[in-house]
């Protein structure tokens, strides 16, 4: 049998390598045994966490494993209260936890979108906040803040850490109100500099949106300064354009064209925009657009915006006037042509534009 065209060659193994197999198979589920027969004795050992450690090693992804461990360390946990001092409780506390979470980073670098491993590192961070004084606490979540970082330089696009970002960044703004301000601004311009390394980055653009909004609503800013930062963001997003098969600038500029649509304008970033406004907004967008498509004519993302552009620009004033709906007919075909699968969501669209 052939793939791509190349035959397929059986692959023979020397016996050497099959008892090498045989012996780490054995080795495994001996391992995964004894785990299983000193937790169900109730043995939270040192001995046990070792053996844990060791499976886990091996298989990040087995989960009941990662709940033997979490009983394991509940039990350690619960053990550092007997301690007559408070001080000393916290620090033994926070040595396990600072223990648990070291273990994990050698994972999360070779197993980045394991959701165990996460979910671990999450269940050992809301200890941390439930046992530890915020002296203590504070640097367990700053620290957290960094690794994210580092993980996210190593795999942009990775949304596991996107998320796992936006968790950490929203604890030290529960913890340090009063970095708040200063945390939204710091996120944004981080948002900016993943964007600028990779403009196809999604999780970057949907971070940033968030964003946007986030700051302006903190500062409570006036008109003016919204439609200032709505003004820099449209051109940010122009300049992305520069690759027009790109779907992710797309959804973002989708977000930006919100603004000028009156049902949803309260939502966006400037929500008190004159019609007059959002019609000269998207005439700018739409010249954009065209501009662009020169050159590019079997971008469906381009004929999409520009639909969207003619659509609200019709909302606003309440009629799709005869040129403006020749156009969009004329964008309709060619997205029926580049974009095959959702013909029947184009024919509905079209059907709907000749009946008006």
């Amino acid at each position: 049998m052939a793939s791509h065209g190349v035959p397929r060659v059986a692959q023979s193994r020397t016996a050497e390598e099959v008892e090498r197999d045989r012996r780490r198979i054995e080795e495994y589920r001996n391992l995964e045994q004894s785990v299983r027969e000193k937790v169900s004795q109730g043995q939270y050992t040192a001995e046990t966490l070792q053996l844990i450690t060791e499976l886990l090693t091996r298989n990040p992804e087995y989960y009941t494993i990662w709940n033997y461990r979490r009983l394991v360390r509940q039990q350690d946990l619960a053990q550092t209260k007997s301690e007559a001092s408070d001080e000393i409780v916290a620090d033994k506390t926070a040595a396990i936890i600072k223990y648990e979470l070291e273990f994990l980073v050698p994972l999360l670098r070779q197993h980045p979108k394991c959701y165990w491993i996460w979910n671990y590192r999450m269940w050992l961070l809301d200890q941390a906040r439930e046992l530890l004084p915020r002296s203590l606490l504070v640097p367990f979540w700053q620290t957290e803040l960094a690794l994210v970082g580092k993980m996210l330089n190593a795999d942009r696009r990775n949304f596991h850490g996107w998320g796992y970002r936006r968790f950490v960044v929203s604890t030290l703004e529960e913890l340090m109100p009063e970095e708040r301000s200063s945390l939204t601004q710091s996120e944004l311009e981080y948002s900016t500099k993943m964007i600028r390394a990779d403009f196809s980055n999604y999780s970057a653009w949907h971070n940033r949106a968030k964003l946007l909004q986030k700051y302006l609503d903190e500062k409570s800013a006036s008109d003016e300064e919204r439609k200032k930062v709505l003004d820099e963001e449209l051109e940010f997003a122009r300049r992305a354009l520069i690759d027009p098969y790109d779907q992710s600038i797309f959804f973002h500029h989708q977000d930006l064209m919100c603004t000028f649509d009156p049902t949803l304008a309260s939502q966006t970033l400037a929500p008190n925009l004159s019609d007059s406004e959002r019609l000269q907004y998207i005439r700018e967008e739409k010249s954009v657009l065209l501009e662009t498509l020169d050159g590019a004519e079997d971008s469906k993302w381009l004929y999409q915006a520009l639909i969207e552009c003619e659509l609200l620009a019709a909302k606003i004033q309440g009629t799709l006037a005869a040129d403006a709906k020749a156009e969009v007919l004329q964008w309709l075909a060619e997205l029926m042509k580049l974009d095959p699968l959702r013909r029947g969501r184009w024919l509905d669209l079209r059907e709907s534009l000749e009946k008006m």
